[in-house]
């Protein structure tokens, strides 16, 4: 009979321990879950802010494509040739006449 009781001892101590040792393994695997999931959720956040950043950025390049698009068109006119010809070169139509001021 002591034997029996001793047996009973043993077995209720390992279940104890058992038990024990289960709830410290569902504690560290529960913590590791939460931990990652806050890493997972901060760099989230960063993706997220960096993806507006860049469509931010496709959009500025996207207008800035435009107006070069239009200043190319506008580059190719007689009106640009004359400004150039005129402002750069000095250059005057046949019909356009150069005054000056007179110095005093």
């Amino acid at each position: 009979m002591a034997r029996t009781q001793n047996k009973q001892k043993k077995t209720s101590m390992n279940g104890g321990l058992a038990m024990i040792g289960l709830t410290l393994l569902i504690a560290v695997v529960a913590s590791t879950v939460y931990i990652d999931s806050r890493e997972m959720r901060d760099q989230q956040r960063a993706y997220i802010e960096r993806e507006q950043a860049l469509e931010r950025q496709i959009s500025d390049e996207e207008q800035r494509t435009e107006i070069l698009n239009e200043r190319k068109k506008y580059v190719t006119t007689k009106q640009y040739i004359e400004e150039v010809a005129r402002d750069k070169l000095g250059l005057l139509n046949p019909d356009e006449v150069l005054l000056k001021e007179k110095d005093d």
